[in-house]
């Protein structure tokens, strides 16, 4: 399918991270989770919970002081602190602890105090970067489209993660035409290669068929890649935020942001088919999703 490949599962299964014999927590990677608004407490949770099953040694999330009780009750292993303790340092670079950061999940980027917030650690962050939810929505202008270039002249990895209305508004501020339908993966790629264009990043296009696209530069030539194993299960509030947290996982523990975006997309979509065949493809949500990812892992 021209430059547009799947990826086998033996590929996949190659990159899954597991742990060395003499890991600690610190070693297997931490995720630094900024998200959790006021009105949405249960995005962060799940792309937290998501990213411990997908490995990550250790997450922390900083959410809106509000939320920071729902979190600490709902899933105690997590390090959950409000946005105002968020330090400089923690998005900062650890010798032999890998570290990544995922920004977005639960937040609303037509909110301005919100959208500060996201630009201004896009621009201190020295980690690899997985901009998903309201965080898109607050890249989506020429600033952000600044503060991505910028990353990526000083050599930081960003992912994006668009659901196709998230992407057609990243390509309205950039100036790019979305394509009219979505149903052609060629199209499809060609239209993500010009948002990893515009952003500097690497693109993951959610959807029936989900697109991977490696951010300018990072391979010479390197091929688009397809994942159609989706199921209309994960058509449910929050199972884009499971996939977020498995990225940023992945992203933490090392893995190249292409490679990271492929794994996790694959073992997602093998857990909403885990998840539709355990309670029905009409019933399945999140949570059933979340806690299919070790099947998916084992399957792989």
């Amino acid at each position: 399918m021209g430059d547009v490949l799947r990826a086998d599962a033996q590929r996949l299964a190659a990159l899954l991270p597991h742990p060395a014999p003499e890991a600690n927590k610190c070693t297997r990677g931490k995720l630094v989770l900024v998200g959790g608004a006021v009105r949405y407490p249960g995005a962060a949770l799940l792309a937290g919970m998501a990213a411990q099953r997908m490995g990550a040694g250790y997450v922390e999330a900083f959410c809106a002081p509000s939320a920071v009780p729902i979190l600490q009750a709902q899933r105690p292993s997590l390090v959950v602190r409000s946005w105002d303790e968020l330090a400089v340092c923690e998005l900062r670079p650890a010798e032999g602890h890998p570290r990544a950061c995922l920004i977005g999940c639960g937040m609303d980027g037509a909110d301005e105090q919100q959208a500060e917030l996201v630009r201004a650690v896009l621009s201190a962050c020295r980690l690899p970067v997985v901009a998903d939810g309201g965080a898109l929505g607050a890249i989506a202008c020429a600033e952000g489209q600044r503060i991505c270039a910028a990353r990526a002249e000083d050599g930081l990895p960003t992912i994006v993660t668009p659901h196709q209305g998230e992407a057609t508004r990243l390509a309205s501020a950039a100036a790019l035409q979305a394509p009219r339908s979505f149903a052609d993966a060629e199209s499809q790629a060609a239209f993500a290669r010009a948002l990893a264009q515009a952003y500097h990043a690497t693109v993951l296009l959610k959807g029936p068929v989900s697109i991977v696209v490696p951010a300018p530069g990072c391979e010479a030539a390197a091929p688009a890649f397809l994942m159609d194993e989706g199921t209309p299960a994960l058509a449910k509030a929050g199972t884009g935020d499971v996939l977020a947290g498995m990225v940023g996982a992945l992203a933490a523990q090392g893995l190249d942001t292409a490679d990271a975006c492929l794994l996790a997309s694959a073992l997602h979509a093998r857990a909403g088919h885990a998840a539709a065949e355990r309670v029905g493809d009409i019933s399945a949500c999140a949570e059933d999703v979340l806690e299919a990812i070790p099947e998916a892992i084992g399957n792989l």
